[in-house]
């Protein structure tokens, strides 16, 4: 590896966990650790939003579907970009202002058990459960995408790699807590937008421009160039059906719950879609351009999901290399950070400290916190140890999790006045168990993305259930008194 790149690299891993150092400082208790104290502006909310949503997908993934597919892997951008907005729009200020009213719930599971007045632990620990099933393999993706960045980059073995990744991942996390993830997720959303601008048009340039890189494409495999490319209706539906995991993914809502006011989100919400739509639309012609590219120049890519990390190294200054193969790290650091956070605070707020030792002292509980970090990380890296697993089919296991066993009941929880706890319990178990089974059936309408049958299905369950179930009187009337604040 040339100096400058090493160099440049190391400097951007020394700056993230330099952050975390910082914030350990900071941190007094359990709500500045998981939620940071609900203090953070719209620009960090929006892209350590955007950050954390993406992942190493979008520089991995999805330019390697475009890649082989071609543009029909646009279908997924067109589905992602309608149901973020629709997130934002919808879910992200009531979630902050139900959240907030609710005896300040700073976790998922302490929202769900408040706001369903939920006698017991049951909802509790069914939605942790849902929680930690997910995000372990969800994880497990980003780690997988940071081995292959470090194997690809210092070439290191895969194992030393994927171990080297998630030292550097872990501590920041478990240093700095959520200030520390969300500000270095900021960061990182920055470097990310940029690489994904800057490197399409330096690929396009030095094919020959736009027409000479079509005609390539067009001469090698034609069906890149076609919207279908053959493919089915359900295969359209299902990449359209990715948007719909929006409304349910954890690491995504409680930024939504973590800005300081309410009346920020409209500004929250405009910075936030802006970084998408940039950043989508330069994956996609990163992994589109970039098959002409390897075409033209006779480079040998076995792995379409490299795309990206082969074009930094051979199209830039060793510097500017340097700092776009950080991107990479910072996509896939900007999941990670957020999952781990996210799982640890279920397992130390709504296990620990609710159910097992509810006169925990702050202090104790922040170091739970980063104890329970390091185990989810350990159980994450055991997952990925397989070298031959795909960022984006493990993504979107754990994508359709989540979207379909939490996204019926948040959109229901924050507009549907008679969903009761049964109900609630009802729509998780049966999301999750759909994902889970409809993933093992192949044919036909089997063949459609998971998430959109166990959506239904979830939604279907909520309402029925909540039909002839009783709702806590006291869950209608705080109902009302929010939806009476949403209104002035």
């Amino acid at each position: 590896m040339e100096t400058p790149v090493l160099v440049s690299f190391s400097l951007y891993m020394i700056l993230m966990v330099g952050i975390g150092i910082y914030f350990y400082f900071k941190t007094d208790n359990l709500s500045d650790y998981v939620l940071g104290g609900r203090g953070l502006g719209p620009g960090v909310t929006a892209l350590s939003a955007g950050a954390s949503d993406m992942s190493g997908w979008l520089l991995l993934g999805l330019p390697g579907m475009m890649y082989s597919q071609g543009v029909v892997g646009s279908w997924i951008a067109v589905g992602l970009i309608i149901g973020a907005y629709l997130n934002w729009h919808y879910v992200a200020k009531p979630l902050r202002v139900y959240t907030h009213y609710l005896n300040d719930s700073i976790t998922i599971p302490d929202y769900f058990s408040n706001r369903f007045e939920a006698k017991g632990n049951s909802l509790r620990l069914v939605t942790a459960i849902v929680i930690l099933l997910f995000y372990t393999l969800y994880t497990s993706s980003g780690l997988v995408g940071g081995a292959k960045l470090f194997e690809a980059t210092f070439g290191l073995e895969y194992t030393d790699a994927l171990l080297t990744g998630s030292v550097i991942i872990v501590s920041y996390t478990f240093l700095g807590g959520y200030n520390a993830v969300s500000w270095t997720d900021f960061i990182q959303g920055i470097l990310m937008m940029l690489a994904l601008v800057v490197a399409p048009i330096v690929v396009v340039i030095d094919i020959g421009g736009i027409s000479e890189a079509l005609s390539i494409i067009e001469k090698a495999k034609v069906s890149n160039l076609s919207i279908f490319n053959g493919s089915s209706f359900v295969a359209i539906v299902s990449l359209l059906a990715w948007g719909l995991g929006y409304f349910g993914q954890p690491h995504i809502l409680v930024r939504f719950m973590s800005i300081r006011h309410e009346n920020e989100m409209q500004k929250a919400k405009q910075i936030g879609m802006t970084w998408m739509v940039i950043s989508v639309l330069g994956s996609l012609s990163v992994g589109f351009f970039g098959f002409a590219y390897v075409l033209a120049n006779g480079v040998s890519l076995e792995d379409s999901e490299k795309v990206f990390i082969v074009l930094s190294q051979l199209l830039f200054n060793p510097w500017i290399s340097g700092f776009l193969l950080a991107a990479i790290l910072a996509a896939i650091m900007s999941t990670i950070d957020s999952q781990l956070l996210v799982s640890s605070s279920v397992l130390t707020r709504d296990i620990y400290h609710a159910i097992l030792k509810k006169d925990a002292s702050d202090k104790e509980l922040v170091w739970i916190g980063r104890s329970t970090v390091l185990i989810i990380a350990l159980i994450a890296l055991y997952i990925s140890t397989d070298r031959n697993s795909s960022v984006l089919e493990l993504v979107s296991y754990a994508w359709a999790g989540f979207g379909a066993a939490f996204g019926p009941l948040v959109i229901l929880s924050l507009y549907h006045r008679g969903i009761t706890k049964e109900g609630a319990i009802a729509g998780m178990v049966t999301g999750a168990l759909t994902v889970i089974v409809y993933k093992q059936l192949k044919g036909g309408w089997f063949d459609v993305y998971e998430l959109l049958p166990a959506f239904i299905l979830s939604w279907i369950a909520i309402v029925i259930v909540s039909r002839y179930t009783t709702e806590s009187e006291n869950a209608k009337v705080t109902f009302d008194e929010v939806h009476a604040k949403l209104k002035n």
